[in-house]
């Protein structure tokens, strides 16, 4: 029998991976004000928490383990793989890496951080413009870069869910909701009937369709 490499307390990959992806989200979302480092700095403790369970202690596993065992006898919940706990939880026999829940975490993920670059592109030129951003991403939705942040989050807890990280979603997404509705309110001081045009055209959130509304007219 060989002796297996541990699946926790790999402390030196909880800190590179959790480096990796807030050096990663920095760069794409390049924080300037104060609200948007706590929107930066709340994702980044969600990544950290994340990656915690993931390489670290796995409090969840410990916290279910009851559960998990009698409902899963077979399954060794404390194999990295089985952390994959939606993959391992539907009956995903083979590598996890490869499951539905995986491949669809990578969608959200992938296209979060898309989201959040051509969203900052388009401020930054508004910006620099002293203008209204209305287009690229913001021809969608008003606030792309929390979209994209809140996507990001959504698709990690596809791929490794755990009970801090799924309490701390719907806190962070409240956040994210909040900061937004006091942007608009500096927006709409700022740029008066142009914004509550161009926010009763265009949804906060949620796209109504996949074709943008004309800007020429915010």
């Amino acid at each position: 029998m060989t002796e297996q490499a541990p699946a926790y307390g790999l402390w030196s990959l909880v800190i590179i991976n959790s480096l990796i992806f807030i050096v990663f989200a920095f760069s794409f979302s390049k924080p300037q004000t104060a609200r948007d480092w706590r929107s930066f700095g709340a994702f980044s403790a969600f990544i950290v928490a994340l990656f915690t369970e993931m390489y670290g202690f796995p409090l969840t596993i410990y916290v279910l383990s009851g559960w998990l065992q009698s409902r899963y006898p077979n399954v060794d919940w404390l194999s990295h793989d089985s952390g994959h706990l939606l993959e391992t939880m539907f009956g995903w026999r083979t590598n996890p890496h490869f499951g539905p829940f995986h491949l669809l975490s990578f969608g959200f993920i992938v296209g979060g951080f898309m989201l959040i670059s051509a969203a900052w592109r388009v401020l930054y030129a508004a910006q620099a413009q002293k203008a209204l951003a209305t287009t690229g991403p913001y021809a969608y939705v008003r606030h792309p870069q929390y979209v994209g942040f809140i996507s990001v989050m959504f698709g990690f807890l596809l791929q490794w869910p755990t009970l801090l990280t799924l309490a701390m979603f719907p806190v962070l997404v409240w956040m994210y909701v909040r900061l937004a509705h006091t942007e608009e309110r500096e927006a709409i001081s700022r740029f008066g009937d142009a914004y509550r045009r161009y926010s009763a055209r265009v949804p906060g959130f949620i796209p109504r369709s996949i074709n943008p509304v004309d800007s020429s007219r915010a």
